[in-house]
């Protein structure tokens, strides 16, 4: 095993990612060390190289979508971790005893820790997680993607499907759904959708042809800019764009009793808009982090759709020297589907 390890790690806020070395860490009491073969790239992470978010520590290593194989245990992990398939999300550790913790709400907890923002992340060759927080990806069944396929589920998939949701019964509240912001998370949410019996509407960056193209390749009945009406009224909308100005246009777009989540972790300023669009109970919501309750939902929808419509995750991969390459495309819109980073010889 090698003594020392590669990182990318986040200085100063709005400063490129930096290469650097380190020593391999040795895992604490409760936590496991990953060799990580793929780490999706986030819009949360340009968040926080962009300083966007509050940083409670730097240098940072970001990256919270982590597939890795587990390699080394800290005291009292189950032994039975060592040597599997795992992932390790955003949500990194909770308190355990606050209102929402002991009210099943752990993505709401007081004092969480976040992968890649509260400690180090996967844009690098090896990570520390807390085992009670990792997601084993052989259980209890094999995931029948490869790491870099299987890299995106740990956040555009657990928040996408965290966001589908809460939009309500794919039936009786939710059957036609609007997504605005057609990236990461939307193309494995329209999937979903559809496999839920739900109709798919696009709206993306105004004459992004390809992200329109790339949503009716994915089951989108119609895709359009977000500039454009919708063609038929929305029983719900889901922005995953983190533009505030979006949000007055999803809430003109749903029917009465209707629903819009965003879905991001950050958006720009929301503008005034006239009350007129939130009257007849149309509802705003937000979504905040996710659960471990989430991912088992979620990874066991993707497994039952393998049996029928396998779900589609479109990669663009990068070597781990260059994420900020990843970041400067992600940010410029010039991917369909996800980055992910991969470290050399993974």
């Amino acid at each position: 095993m090698p003594h020392t390890m590669q990182v990318m790690a986040l200085h100063a806020p709005g400063e490129p990612l930096r290469p650097a070395q380190r020593p391999v860490p040795t895992p604490g009491p409760g936590e496991l060390r990953l060799r990580v073969s793929a780490c999706a790239v986030c819009r949360t992470d340009l968040h926080v190289v962009d300083g966007d978010l509050a940083l409670p520590r730097l240098p940072i290593v970001p990256g919270h979508e982590i597939v890795g194989v587990v390699e080394a245990l800290g005291a009292g992990v189950d032994p039975a971790w060592l040597g599997r398939r795992a992932g390790v999300p955003w949500l990194g550790h909770t308190c355990g005893h606050c209102r929402a913790c002991l009210g099943g709400r752990e993505n709401l907890c007081e004092a969480p820790v976040f992968t890649g923002l509260g400690r180090d992340g996967g844009f690098a060759t090896h990570v520390l997680a807390e085992a009670d927080f990792c997601i084993a990806l052989d259980e209890p069944a094999a995931l029948a993607l490869d790491d870099l396929h299987a890299a995106p589920l740990l956040c555009a998939g657990l928040i996408g499907w965290r966001t589908l949701r809460m939009a309500g019964d794919p039936v009786t509240e939710a059957a036609t759904v609007g997504l605005y912001g057609f990236g990461a998370a939307a193309h494995l949410v329209a999937q979903v959708a559809r496999h839920r019996g739900q109709r798919v509407l696009a709206f993306t960056r105004p004459g992004d042809t390809a992200a329109q193209a790339h949503a009716r390749s994915l089951g989108a009945v119609w895709a359009g800019g977000s500039d454009e009406a919708a063609p038929e009224p929305l029983d719900a909308a889901l922005i995953f764009a983190p533009v505030g100005a979006l949000v007055p246009t999803a809430l003109a777009a749903v029917r009465p009793g209707g629903r819009v989540v965003c879905g991001g972790i950050h958006m720009s300023d929301i503008p005034a808009f006239a009350y007129r669009l939130l009257w007849q109970e149309r509802q705003l919501l937000s979504v905040a982090n996710l659960t471990r309750a989430d991912a088992t939902e979620f990874l066991a929808i993707v497994r039952d759709m393998a049996h029928t419509t396998p779900l589609r995750v479109d990669v663009t991969p990068y070597p781990l020297a260059r994420a900020n390459d990843a970041l400067a495309d992600l940010r410029a819109g010039r991917l369909q589907g996800a980055a992910v980073l991969v470290p050399a010889g993974a």
